[in-house]
């Protein structure tokens, strides 16, 4: 009985990971064609992104702020932001735009989220692994100092990301009104997206207030492996988590609900 529901689990997880690919592949065509560069534009932007905001505040501030490279201070928060601003505009609506492919009964309407957040994820990661190279062979940024870290930080990250659109998703749906103001939360959450600065450049009460931001600890261990010893961070491994269990638990019921109003054309 238990081998035959590990099967069962093994094939449904098979199906729907050849669906999400397939999705993945339309998406990509349907948005970037096959001219060009291709699929690589979903890197370019948020580098070119990073990049002029990294050379602005440079301008701006001087070389370095705190003993950090602000190019690359600036790169490792904007492009993680970008993930963040991408997933909610790409998540909006998603479902009544793609209704038409819910004829097929392995196409499930949590794939159609999970298709857009894996390409904006991707090319974050690309742009990410691109720009640090260029960085630490440049001398503006060091070689992580501890890369577990790093990634742990970067997982808690996305992970909070992907909680914040399979809610923001099934809610454009709901109405007109709901669909305008869903774009305006990724301005709303620039001050507590631990983007500008470091918990330890700001006050104590500051700092305790922004420790309550999923963002801002995904930021934290992300720069914190990074820079390790020249920095000093500030971080709850479980506020994350605990907050992308509990949007998840909300978004799950949501999607559900807004599946059964759609009809299938």
């Amino acid at each position: 009985m238990a081998s035959a529901s590990w099967r069962n689990l093994h094939n449904a997880w098979k199906i729907q990971t050849r669906v999400i690919h397939a999705l993945i592949i339309r998406e990509l065509s349907t948005r970037f064609g096959r001219e060009n560069i291709g699929f690589l534009w979903i890197m370019v932007e948020p580098l070119l992104f990073a990049s002029l905001v990294g050379l602005l505040w440079s301008v701006i501030k001087g070389p370095e702020e705190h003993g950090i490279s602000v190019v690359a201070f600036a790169a490792t928060g904007y492009i993680p932001l970008t993930l963040f601003r991408h997933g909610v505009q790409r998540s909006v609506l998603v479902f009544t735009i793609n209704s038409s492919l819910l004829y097929h009964r392995q196409i499930k309407i949590m794939d159609f989220i999970l298709a857009r957040f894996i390409i904006e994820l991707l090319g974050c990661m690309m742009a990410y692994l691109f720009i640090g190279v260029i960085l630490i062979a440049t001398g503006y940024m060091p070689i992580p100092s501890d890369i577990r870290l790093f990634l742990a930080g970067w997982v808690l990250y996305a992970l909070f990301c992907l909680s914040i659109c399979l809610v923001l998703s099934p809610l454009s749906e709901v109405s007109e009104v709901m669909e305008k103001f869903i774009p305006v939360t990724t301005y709303i959450v620039l001050p507590f997206s631990g983007a500008f600065n470091m918990l330890s450049w700001l006050t104590p009460s500051m700092r305790e207030f922004l420790l309550y931001s999923p963002f801002v600890n995904g930021m934290e261990m992300m720069r914190k492996g990074i820079w390790g010893e020249k920095v000093t961070a500030y971080y709850d491994v479980w506020n994350p988590l605990i907050c992308s269990a509990v949007l998840i638990a909300i978004g799950l019921p949501l999607c559900r609900r807004v599946r059964r109003r759609l009809s299938v054309e």
